[in-house]
């Protein structure tokens, strides 16, 4: 996420919200579904909300009001000589195309390091592999409650506007792996640079810590201090983001595999492949 914002920092910030997430993954994976013969096919708003109120992942009003802030913003357009205004078909700008695909090469550099797996290199000598394996994840990831409802510790930051985003960034600054005096710590954290780095306010970062810290996960060093920066982490907070974390991987290394299984299939029959997903 971190590495998103930096390229793509608009589109960081709109998806930093467990909530948008996945509304982005549904809008994806329909988007590369697309048949081009099909007029109806591909992202509408009807389909999407078909899939998001399917899993209870958000409202109607929530998924309506996404898809015009993806088009306010042009990270969707309508389909080039569409004609049908009713159901209005979409497709993904070229900048939507291009986060999207360093958000899954990130995510296969991360299973690399974890496994030493040779993933991104095959993913790179093959792209058809991302167009396969983004919808069949994007599917198990919305469909797998331990994904779409993170335990509190985690909810209370991922269903805040920026939450995913902050919390990544938070995990990265945890300075020991291994427990010291009973916790992990992360130094030096200072809302002003927070503040300028993500162009948010120390309102509303603030905010957000006080949830985590009510919740007894994570505080500061000396009790209602801020001036020395330093915060420790539970043990509880680590495992909930670890193990919430281990779905998303599993499901993209499933998908993963599976693309490359299937890819290898209609090279040994020599057909034109089928998308799978939604």
């Amino acid at each position: 996420m971190i590495e998103l914002y930096d390229h793509f920092p608009r589109i960081a910030r709109l998806v930093a919200a467990q909530q948008k997430w996945l509304l982005t993954q549904a809008a994806y994976a329909l988007h590369l579904q697309r048949n081009p013969a099909d007029p109806l096919s591909g992202i509408t708003a009807s389909r999407l909300l078909d899939i998001i109120v399917e899993f209870g992942a958000a409202s109607r009003n929530t998924a309506t009001a996404f898809l015009a802030e993806l088009l306010a913003y042009k990270l969707v357009r309508d389909v080039p000589g569409s004609t049908n205004r009713r159901s209005r078909p979409l497709e993904p700008t070229e900048v939507s195309h291009d986060a999207m695909r360093l958000w899954f090469r990130a995510q296969m550099r991360s299973l690399d390091l974890l496994d030493h797996g040779g993933r991104v290199a095959r993913l790179e000598a093959n792209p058809e592999i991302f167009h396969r394996a983004q919808p069949i994840a994007a599917k198990r990831l919305i469909a797998d409650r331990a994904w779409r409802e993170p335990p509190l510790s985690i909810s209370c930051f991922v269903w805040t506007e920026y939450g995913g985003l902050i919390l990544d960034d938070f995990f990265s600054r945890i300075v020991n792996p291994i427990q010291k005096d009973g916790y992990h710590w992360v130094e030096d954290l200072r809302f002003s640079e927070l503040s300028s780095h993500y162009s948010l306010s120390r309102t509303h970062l603030r905010r957000l810590f006080a949830r985590a810290e009510a919740l007894g996960t994570l505080g500061w060093q000396e009790e209602h201090s801020r001036t020395n920066h330093r915060v420790w982490v539970s043990a509880s907070l680590i495992e909930d983001y670890k193990r919430w974390q281990s779905v998303k991987f599993c499901a993209l290394d499933n998908a993963f595999n599976e693309a490359v299984r299937s890819i290898e299939a209609d090279k040994a029959r020599n057909t034109q492949p089928s998308p799978s997903g939604f």
